[in-house]
């Protein structure tokens, strides 16, 4: 028992130190980088105010939401504080601007969260196709897969198509280059990651897990995942030169062995540093390797931070 509580005050010193790293390099350093005044007039059209002939697919920061379906996930006031990441839909995310999706679901097409589940990813499908019936120009990136420790849906992958085919960019290296113009009336990049399926081939509707990379840090600690996100970063070629996209994500994450086992203190911790991490990706020379940058409960400055640097770079500012 002793052991047990020298361990938590230890956890808590740490968390201490921690947290104070970040306000100070805040204070030091700011959150000014190119395109950070820049505000769309409708979020829910960004890419088409940046006009689509010249938005190119790798000049895009891509604001992201993490475990994107827990709005509804468990019980409310019971389960649910643990497990959701996310307080708006699917449909009201993309009108705030996301423009990538993190979906997992079990065998039976429910969306989960661990051990938790919530709707049918049909309901997923029928908020993306009401964006896409609303709007013209926006491209989003749906990734869907198979949690850890379920089975795939059988033969998801044609129905992913049977729901989708209209919209369903095909896998294609080529994409990177092109312009958002270029890639109408096709408008969603879907990346299927079964755990026992085959993964999609070259050309297929689908694209596979190799095309949406990231390197997650599972820790509660706001600046070691701050400092692991910019150092696994670093590592990444510039987007100009990739062929698969590469997320960030600015979450942290509760700890079975901490008190505090709520998702929304434990993120928030690091939620007000989004602006913080693109300015010091600029001060470490690696700022044109930011593509996808997700987030837990997405709010309108995390999306205007992504669509300002994607501004600043089809200008030439960044």
């Amino acid at each position: 028992m002793g052991a047990q509580v020298s361990k938590q005050v230890e956890r808590r010193k740490d968390l201490k130190v921690q947290k104070k790293i970040l306000i100070d390099l805040d204070k030091t350093c700011g959150s000014d980088f190119p395109g950070c005044d820049y505000h769309p007039s409708d979020r829910k059209i960004w890419m088409a105010e940046l006009n689509p002939e010249k938005l190119v697919v790798n000049k895009i920061v891509w604001p992201g939401t993490h475990d994107s379906a827990t709005n509804k996930i468990g019980i409310r006031f019971i389960s649910r504080p643990f497990a959701q990441c996310q307080k708006l839909s699917i449909y009201n995310q993309l009108v705030k601007g996301t423009r990538t999706l993190d979906v997992r679901i079990q065998e039976n097409f429910l969306v989960c969260h661990g051990p938790l589940k919530t709707y049918s990813v049909d309901l997923v499908f029928d908020h993306v196709l009401k964006f896409m019936s609303e709007t013209e120009s926006e491209i989003i990136i749906l990734e869907i897969r198979t949690e850890y420790g379920h089975k795939d849906p059988p033969e998801f992958d044609k129905y992913i198509q049977g729901k989708l085919g209209e919209f369903l960019i095909h896998q294609d290296d080529h994409v990177f280059q092109k312009t958002i113009s270029e890639l109408l009336p096709k408008r969603i990049i879907c990346v299927w990651k079964p755990r026992n399926s085959p993964a999609p081939k070259a050309g297929s509707p689908l694209w596979s897990a190799t095309y949406l990379r990231d390197n997650w840090t599972d820790t509660d600690l706001p600046s070691t995942k701050f400092d692991n996100n910019l150092k696994h970063l670093s590592d990444q070629p510039p987007c100009s030169s990739r062929k698969y996209f590469y997320r960030v994500e600015n979450t942290v994450t509760p700890q079975a062995d901490n008190p505090i086992l709520c998702v929304k203190p434990v993120t928030n911790r690091i939620r007000g540093y989004a602006k913080l991490f693109i300015n010091e990706c600029f001060a470490k020379g690696i700022a044109d390797r930011l593509q996808i940058y997700s987030s837990d409960f997405i709010d309108d400055d995390f999306v205007d931070a992504c669509v300002g640097l994607t501004h600043a770079r089809i200008e030439g500012k960044a």
